[in-house]
């Protein structure tokens, strides 16, 4: 859905630049094209995730379970992958 704001909505979240997303479950989701540059992913569920072309330039993704997520294209420049599980990503 496309919140009010123009931007993603996925439940509570909104999906952003600069978006606190810290501890968010979004696996599974279709992020495809997603503008979250600088988002704070930090510890997020994104198990299965399609983030096929997504900006994810300085996204903080420190322990975030990105297992099996589709990175395809993604921009991860300066992203923090630190602890991040990227198993079959």
């Amino acid at each position: 859905a496309i919140g009010s704001d123009g931007y993603m909505t996925i439940g509570e979240y909104s999906i952003q630049p600069k978006a606190n997303l810290k501890g968010a479950d979004l696996s599974g989701c279709n992020l495809k094209g997603a503008e979250l540059e600088e988002a704070d992913l930090s510890g997020a569920n994104l198990t299965g995730t399609q983030l096929q072309g997504a900006n994810l330039e300085g996204a903080r993704l420190s322990g975030a379970n990105l297992e099996k997520a589709n990175l395809a294209g993604a921009n991860l420049t300066d992203a923090w992958l630190d602890n991040a599980n990227l198993k079959k990503s």
